[in-house]
């Protein structure tokens, strides 16, 4: 309908996208209908054939995305040659090269007499004939060939949950990030028993560059030791991994505390199987000796005790009498209750379930873990476990996970014995060459008090970035050679120079530490802690600063082993419960691997757990979303205000949009603009302050006359 006619008239919506150019003129980008997302990519298909069609031997042309090619989606370009002139398809790929980034390259082309046109001239999609792989001329998906190739081809499928991976592809381009190029080497270490540093893919992030590498290896001789996890006698004490301890050792000094508590909550609409559930539950619980694990003290020295067999109890509380509001009233009420409630590690489980009914189609699962047995990592685990458990409890078929190998005890024994001598000794020289002996404190707005922050309270502000920057940060990452972490840590690093105007800046991040395979399937505490310093001395470009946020986290990742706990022992700053000696400012991107939890019959929606305990001074949290990248600020309210949040999400926006179009904007640059930007804040913030005022004396004014 035609939004301004009286008369009831239509509009036609063609269906095209374009936008108006500043002299008036519209230019065409595409249809709408043909924007596609292809392996996290959203591409616009019109771009690709405009690239196409600039190619002198092409006439015209049309891409789609097909499904019934190599077994998966990709892109296949249809081509239609000039008359007289022969198409080269390796000549029309290097064309595309150059104009296009990999993604956005299609995986094979079809060259055809005429395109098929439907009865008003516009192109059949439909009626496009499906390649003939035998004839279809690859554009991008060169297949393995050598033995070496072929297995690295099959771990890439593996990790990056895609098919038909070519030589030439690159890993990033396909996907891949940090966390998932440690499940390729650990992969590689397993297969072809080979040591090769995280770095190295990055360097080569292809099959075929990477295959010459470990062939390298393997020539020289360069295997690996044989550091196998063996599973270790039950009989004896077991000792806690370093990560557990220092949890331990802190829960000695607040054992009331609930700071480390893991909560999360799932709303079920549909028919639930309570008996399924509660028989999944338990099910994961005696898998995973983590979760029937508790901590005790032997000689003064803190050991796990694991029981043998457990009962998970599962409480259901019904409030399918009370009202709506009261039902929300009930359940914030529970949900707070269940994080503000610590656990006793000298009892198990560590691990809490309760089950709340809402009506008998709809419950909420409030579920919280001590983070001594578990992680973010491990929650995909169990997530994974419960969406292949239920079903198999529902229907009475078999269980489809098959014994695990090993278990977590046999981890924290093998840690210890292979933590050691040059092992230890290597990593430690690393950190305490990077990390030097002062740990400068940032100043934050209310830094004055620190000595008297004694609470963990904290509270969240979240922002967003739309669609396009999202893109252009991804974009700019590629073009760069560094990943969407190196450039948002390298911006986050930007952000807390210009804020407290330090440049020795030195920000915690987690890493999941799951760098071999036998330990990818286990629920237990592996991550690790890094800490990432980056010098933002001589001012920098942000380009540069690319450059060091790079360096800086492939040599981190390299030297992820060891335990930050040992890293504060050996460095010994000076210790304060209430902030951490290392770091003040903590960065999250959040891509740990997590399945989609489906149940047969229900509806599953997540229900946020309202938190305010907070772990460190500032957190910057950021996730990828359909919408494009989100992001949370974590704070401490003894030393920040909501306004000085705002601020910080005010100057990291500026920050963002200033270097995606200009990535050699320098550091002063950045930090001048900030202080104009404050400035004229200050005095539009005057000007509404005099303009008030004056209104106020003119009312008094009248109201004088009136009298």
């Amino acid at each position: 309908p035609h939004p301004f006619s009286q008369q009831g008239e239509r509009l036609y919506q063609t269906g095209d996208l374009a936008r108006y150019l500043p002299s008036g003129e519209i230019e065409y980008l595409g249809r709408i209908d043909y924007q596609v997302k292809l392996r996290g990519f959203r591409i616009e298909l019109g771009e690709i054939e405009a690239v196409i069609n600039q190619y002198s031997a092409v006439r015209e042309t049309v891409v789609t995305v097909r499904e019934d090619v190599l077994d998966s989606q990709s892109l296949v370009a249809y081509v239609v040659p000039q008359v007289q002139h022969t198409l080269a398809i390796t000549e029309l790929r290097g064309f595309l090269e150059s104009k296009l980034p990999s993604y956005m390259i299609p995986g094979a082309v079809v060259t055809l007499e005429a395109l098929p046109l439907t009865p008003n001239g516009k192109v059949d999609r439909k009626a496009l004939p499906a390649p003939d792989l035998t004839l279809v001329s690859s554009v991008n998906i060169l297949p393995p060939t050598t033995p070496i190739e072929i297995l690295l081809a099959g771990i890439w499928s593996e990790v990056l949950g895609i098919d038909n991976v070519g030589v030439e592809q690159n890993f990033f381009d396909l996907g891949g990030h940090s966390l998932l190029a440690t499940r390729v080497m650990s992969q590689i270490r397993q297969v072809f028993q080979v040591e090769l540093p995280l770095r190295c893919l990055f360097e080569k992030p292809t099959i075929a560059g990477l295959a010459q590498e470990i062939e390298t290896a393997l020539n020289l001789g360069l295997g690996i030791e044989k550091t196998k996890i063996e599973l270790v006698e039950r009989s004896h004490q077991l000792p806690l991994s370093f990560a557990q301890q220092r949890l331990w050792f802190l829960d000695q000094l607040h054992s009331d505390s609930s700071i480390y508590n893991i909560p999360t909550a799932v709303n079920l609409s549909g028919s639930l199987n309570i008996a399924a559930l509660k028989q999944s539950f338990n099910e994961i619980v005696q898998r995973h000796e983590a979760l029937r694990t508790s901590f005790k003290t032997v000689d003064g020295q803190p050991i796990q005790v694991i029981t043998p067999t457990l009962n998970l109890s599962i409480p259901i509380i019904d409030l399918s009498e009370c009202s709506l509001l009261e039902q929300e009233k009930e359940i914030r009420r529970l949900a707070k209750q269940e994080v503000e409630q610590p656990f006793d590690l000298t009892q198990c489980p560590l691990l809490r379930v309760t089950l709340v009914q809402l009506h008998a189609q709809e419950y909420i699962v409030l579920l919280t873990m001590h983070h001594i047995v578990s992680d973010a990592w491990s929650m995909g685990i169990l997530v994974e476990e419960l969406a292949a458990l239920y079903p198999a409890f529902c229907t009475g078929k078999p269980l489809p996970l098959a014994e695990l190998p090993i278990q977590y005890a046999d981890f924290a024994v093998w840690q210890r014995q292979w933590l050691q001598k040059d092992v230890l000794q290597t990593q430690l020289d690393y950190w305490k060459q990077q990390l030097g002996s002062t740990s400068p404190q940032l100043a934050w707005p209310k830094s004055s008090l620190r000595a008297d922050v004694t609470s963990n309270q904290g509270a969240k502000q979240s922002f967003a970035f739309s669609q396009e920057i999202s893109e252009a940060i991804h974009l700019l990452s590629r073009e760069k050679g560094v990943t969407l972490f190196m450039t948002l840590l390298a911006a986050f690093q930007v952000l807390l120079h210009c804020f407290t105007g330090t440049q020795d800046i030195r920000v915690g991040s987690p890493i999941a530490n799951r760098n071999r395979v036998e330990i990818e399937k286990l629920i237990g505490f592996f991550v690790n802690t890094l800490v990432l310093r980056i010098d933002l001395s001589g001012n920098p470009s942000f380009s540069e600063l690319l450059v060091r946020s790079r360096r800086v986290t492939l040599e981190a990742y390299a030297h992820q082993d060891l335990p930050f706990e040992k890293l504060v022992e050996e460095l010994q700053p000076q210790r304060n419960l209430n902030h951490n000696p290392l770091y003040q400012a903590w960065f999250v991107l959040q891509n740990t691997p997590m399945p989609k939890l489906e149940l047969p019959d229900l509806t599953l929606t997540s229900f946020e757990v309202e938190n305010n305990t907070v772990r460190h001074d500032l957190l910057l949290e950021i996730w990828q979303s359909p919408e494009g990248l989100k992001g949370t600020f974590e704070y401490k309210t003894d030393l920040f205000d909501q306004a000085s949040i705002y601020r910080l999400i005010r100057y990291f926006e500026i920050i963002v949009r200033r270097v995606l179009s200009q990535p050699d904007t320098t550091l002063n640059e950045l930090a001048t603009m900030l202080a104009q930007i404050d400035r004229e804040q200050q005095e539009m913030q005057k000007q509404e302050l005099q303009t008030a005022e004056r209104q106020k004396l003119k009312m008094s004014k009248r109201k004088i006359i009136r009298n």
